[in-house]
């Protein structure tokens, strides 16, 4: 029988450094019907899209588009989503890697479990690739675990279409990813983690994503498009929930990193 074919989504933005080594991370998966989106955000910087059209040009899988205007990532994984075929929707940012085995272990968990969203365990590595530790991804995950705090990473994320349709990121800067998930959970109701490492995050030091403190309104952005809340509901929310669940969690990964 045919294996269902996977979307991956990739923004791009200025990339030359990493996005070959994410790239080819898609590419050489073990699972190989997929097709690989990518829709770069009006690079300024021309070797991006050099090597977009190269990799374009050497596998057909590669589908890539070119924004005429910088709108954020949302709107390039949303116009890369719009273009998908595939049964399977999956997320890979152009700094970021998989396991060659991520899509064949985490189709396979989906179809045994019937889950609508799957995620897993990531490594997190500097930018000389060096390791730096793990994020351990809890089992499973209702709406409200998720609205209490992000614990999915996005670049281990994958939604059947299937149950539902296909799902948009809302088109907010920053966080669109945490606001997609929760808007599939209140569908779907339970996403599933597997707990094995599938793939391996960058952390660029002074970028945004990197200093969370930066991202407090874009959090209360969330609550607001996805929930209604009011302005000031949501920072209280933010305050009094979403905080002290983060720390919690930032402590406990420390703790597994310790021990490793």
């Amino acid at each position: 029988m045919k294996k269902d074919l996977v979307s991956v989504i990739m923004p791009s933005y200025n990339a030359s450094k990493f996005i070959g080594a994410s790239i080819d991370s898609v590419l050489h998966q073990t699972y190989k019907n997929v097709e690989l989106l990518i829709t770069d955000d009006h690079s300024s910087d021309p070797e991006t899209i050099e090597l977009l059209k190269q990799y374009a040009e050497k596998d057909k899988r590669v589908r890539i588009f070119l924004m005429p205007e910088n709108n954020g990532p949302g709107f390039a994984r949303n116009n890369s989503i719009k273009e998908a075929r595939g049964r399977y929707i999956a997320f890979c940012d152009s700094d970021d890697r998989w396991m060659p085995e991520k899509l064949q272990k985490q189709i396979s968990f989906m179809k045994k479990h019937k889950c609508c969203l799957c995620y897993s365990s990531y490594l997190i590595c500097g930018a000389d690739d060096e390791r730096k530790g793990i994020v351990i991804a809890p089992s499973q995950m209702t709406l409200n675990d998720l609205k209490h705090d992000n614990k999915i990473g996005c670049l281990t994320a994958i939604y059947d279409t299937s149950h539902y349709g296909k799902f948009f990121m809302p088109t907010i800067r920053k966080r669109q990813d945490w606001a997609l998930f929760l808007t599939i959970l209140k569908k779907c109701h339970k996403a599933y983690g597997m707990i094995e490492p599938l793939a391996i995050y960058r952390r660029v030091p002074g970028s945004i994503s990197a200093n969370k403190f930066k991202l407090i309104r874009f959090n209360a952005r969330v609550y607001q498009h996805v929930f209604g809340y009011s302005v000031p509901f949501s920072y209280f929310y933010l305050f009094i929930v979403f905080l002290p669940c983060y720390f919690t969690k930032r402590a406990m990964n420390w703790i597994a990193n310790l021990w490793r």
